[in-house]
């Protein structure tokens, strides 16, 4: 038998340090005397690994990432569901994980060919404050003076206006926000425009105010992407990209200014460095998304040429990390990469029963 062969996988709840609605589920990866981890996910994304997937992993080899990507794509398209790209990448993070422990270094330093930086630079997203509706100027100029890359906001468009009103509404909005910050913001559409706003705000916005627009439609339609592209609106995506989507089309005709991949929800970092070789092919930088920071922060660690930072969530991530053994803290907008070998994905309690 390969000395690396999974023999199971386990799926547990953690409680402590959680709220209702928090995401408290782990994916545990035994093999050659070692646990891997990955988490925390929604119950829904454990219920389809434990279903889907679960069977497809052991036996397999936790050092050959490639196969064993292969095996878990094949598998969760005989169970379709909008939780299968997360599920793999889930499971792929822990082997990964695993793999880490087994080498005894971090994940950083089996995903490229030079040492890891030992640190990495995040930027700040706070996306329940909504610079369409925020009166107090002076929390942006709080949190922009953190020592982050930059800031990024929700920019929410109001259903009652019409899509001119609302585009006109929010570029001031920007522009006024940005004037008070002293520097270009980045926003995220929250999934509230239609294309019919986005092209309307491309025409009003101060180009200067914006370092780009997140995700202003609410799938990956290139055809209305390309008329925007052709605007020079700074435009950001990828959060959305799932397993068996083809990076290369939405790249080439988005041309985007940042691609913010979801390293888990892309199908994990397997998947997430053969989307880097492209992006990086194309000048095109990769900002991690907030979602997945833990296997995002070893990404970039390992590939800085090409990650330039990660996001933060404000609002989210300092209570997330609770859940960890070792939790990641932020100093003057950097993050210090784990010392520890795997990801630093081990939760701090495992004291529930496990889901097999």
């Amino acid at each position: 038998m390969n000395p690396a062969t999974i023999e199971r996988l386990e799926i547990t709840e953690v409680r402590e340090n959680t709220a209702p609605g928090d995401d408290a589920i782990f994916i545990m990866i035994h093999g050659a005397g070692a646990v891997g981890t990955y988490g925390p996910v929604s119950q829904r994304i454990g219920s389809y690994v434990r279903d889907a997937l679960a069977s497809v992993v052991p036996g397999a080899d936790a050092l050959d990432h490639v196969r064993l990507l292969e095996r878990l794509r094949t598998a969760s398209r005989r169970a379709p569901s909008e939780s299968a790209s997360w599920a793999v990448g889930a499971i792929d993070c822990a082997v990964w994980d695993l793999h880490g422990r087994l080498a005894s270094c971090p994940v950083a330093a089996l995903l490229g060919t030079d040492a890891p930086r030992s640190d990495v630079s995040a930027y700040a997203s706070w996306l329940s404050q909504d610079l369409a509706a925020v009166e107090d100027l002076d929390v942006l100029v709080r949190v922009a003076s953190g020592g982050w890359s930059f800031t990024k906001w929700g920019l929410r468009r109001a259903s009652a206006d019409a899509p001119d009103l609302a585009a006109v509404r929010m570029a001031r909005a920007v522009e006024r926000s940005a004037q008070a910050v002293g520097a270009p913001l980045a926003v995220d559409a929250v999934g509230t425009w239609t294309p019919a706003v986005a092209m309307a705000f491309a025409h009003s916005v101060d180009g200067g105010s914006l370092r780009w627009l997140e995700d202003p439609l609410p799938r990956h339609d290139l055809d209305t992407y390309v008329l925007l592209a052709a605007t020079h609106l700074p435009l950001a995506v990828g959060e959305r990209a799932h397993v068996d989507e083809d990076p290369a089309g939405l790249i080439q005709y988005v041309s985007p200014s940042a691609l913010t991949l979801d390293v888990v929800g892309c199908g994990g970092l397997t998947r997430a460095l053969e989307i880097l070789d492209v992006a990086r092919a194309q000048a095109v930088p990769v900002y991690p998304h907030g979602r997945s920071l833990v296997p995002g922060l070893h990404l970039a660690a390992a590939h800085p040429d090409a990650v330039p930072a990660v996001e933060y969530r404000l609002q989210w991530e300092p209570r997330r990390q609770l859940l960890y053994d070792t939790p990641l803290h932020v100093e003057h907008g950097r993050i210090r990469l784990p010392a520890t070998p795997g990801l630093g994905t081990a939760p701090r309690s495992t004291a529930c029963p496990a889901h097999r």
